[in-house]
């Protein structure tokens, strides 16, 4: 008996028992489509972090009185943050904030080979209003300057960017958003939201500008923005209290070069002491992207372990199906014996239809589990995501656990007697 023979017969024992077989694949494509829906869906979240955040290039960075951080409530009547590395920080501990005259001041004195911007957020969850027509209240108002476009990744697709007067004077006028020019004036928004007046959080404001979308994302909303002069901040109710200066530098190799000019400069503007510590924070445009990324990977573990628990549970699941097939096959095995076939003929047989039943519970959770990770990239708005490495990981643990779930049930029915199994009833 040849291998080819032994694989043959373990196949058509596979297909002769559907129900046995049926259910056993299914608990192997349980583990193996929760291990590879889960990877699938981060690396649909990794690729749209991506997109959001390669926008603003990777030789841009921002300058901010404090790091941001994620906002966790109130804690004996004073607010709290708490930072992606769980410190806590009371908010009259942090630094101070950054005016718009030592903005300026650093905007007029940074020498380097740099884009400089002065901007700051006006307000969030603001409803934008056209001759009855209005988005949800979820777009954000931005204050910025000539340069804030540039500095920030957007284009425009129509109109003018800020002028000097704009700026100066602070007139009501605006750059809006993809998204937000859509369902104010439909498709035609690039012919007919250019020198409109639209309602802007109950204030009225000339649409100069078209901003041509920066794509969906689950995490950025950046096609739903109003910008404005950083002049108009007072014309709203609750602007952020400290302003944000962005740098563009010329080259990923200038940027470490930049970034330490700016913080002597701004040191100085600051009245920093030589012994003090910055009293602001650098913050390159890609960390948002490295902290969700970083914190993206941690998942994989915990989707490792689903997978592996599931698997291990079909691995005795599967070894207890092939202790049963040894028991009710007991005679064709003393058979095979009889004429001729070798204990080795009757190992391969056993442990071909246990990989071939692992292998098929393989196909089948990769297929499923793609197809559901591909589900959320669907709300993602991102592309066909197959983790190629995780799916031959798949397909190599699935073969190890058909190997391992199969050696005893093989060894037991290779050491069977001949003569005994024959008489097996």
């Amino acid at each position: 008996m040849t291998i080819i023979d032994s694989f043959l017969l373990a196949f058509k024992n596979v297909s002769s028992n559907k129900l046995r077989t049926g259910i056993t694949v299914a608990i192997i494509a349980f583990g193996i489509m929760a291990l590879i829906g889960i990877i699938t869906a981060i690396e649909s979240m990794n690729q749209s972090l991506r997109e959001s955040f390669s926008s603003m290039g990777t030789n841009a960075f921002n300058i901010r009185f404090k790091e941001s951080k994620v906002h966790m409530g109130k804690h004996d009547h004073e607010e709290v943050e708490l930072s992606k590395r769980g410190q806590r920080e009371k908010k009259s501990n942090l630094g101070k904030v950054i005016t718009k005259e030592q903005a300026q001041t650093f905007k007029e004195h940074f020498t380097f080979p740099a884009m400089t911007s002065i901007y700051f957020r006006m307000g969030n969850n603001v409803e934008c209003l056209y001759r009855g027509k209005k988005t949800n209240p979820q777009s954000s108002v931005w204050g910025g300057d000539e340069n804030y476009v540039t500095v920030n990744g957007f284009t425009i697709q129509n109109g003018r960017n800020f002028s000097g007067p704009d700026i100066l004077s602070g007139r009501n006028v605006c750059l809006i958003g993809h998204n937000v020019a859509t369902k104010l004036f439909g498709d035609e928004a690039p012919e007919k939201c250019v020198d409109q007046i639209i309602q802007v959080g109950g204030l009225s404001f000339r649409v100069i500008g078209l901003l041509a979308s920066k794509g969906s994302s689950a995490f950025l909303r950046q096609d739903e923005v109003i910008i404005t002069s950083y002049n108009n901040g007072a014309r709203f109710t609750n602007p952020s209290s400290s302003y944000t200066i962005g740098v563009l530098g010329s080259g990923v190799q200038q940027l470490e070069g930049a970034i330490g000019e700016a913080t002597a400069l701004f040191r100085s503007i600051r009245k920093t002491l030589p012994t003090d510590e910055d009293n602001f924070v650098v913050e390159k445009s890609d960390k948002f992207a490295e902290m969700f990324i970083g914190f993206l990977s941690s998942i994989t573990g915990s989707a490792g372990a689903i997978g592996l628990i599931t698997l291990i549970g079909a691995a005795i699941g599967l070894m207890n199906i092939m202790l049963v097939s040894v028991n009710e096959r007991t005679k064709e095995v003393g058979l095979i014996k009889a004429i001729g076939g070798k204990s080795r003929n009757v190992r391969q047989q056993f442990l071909f239809e246990s990989m071939i039943i692992s292998l098929l519970g393989a196909l089948f959770g990769i297929v499923l589990g793609v197809l559901v990770g591909n589900l959320f990239g669907l709300v993602l708005h991102t592309g066909f995501v197959v983790p190629w490495a995780w799916v031959a990981t798949g397909i190599i643990i699935c073969s190890l656990v058909g190997l391992a779930a199969g050696i005893y049930p093989a060894m037991k029915a290779a050491r069977l007697n001949p003569i005994v199994a024959l008489r097996y009833e």
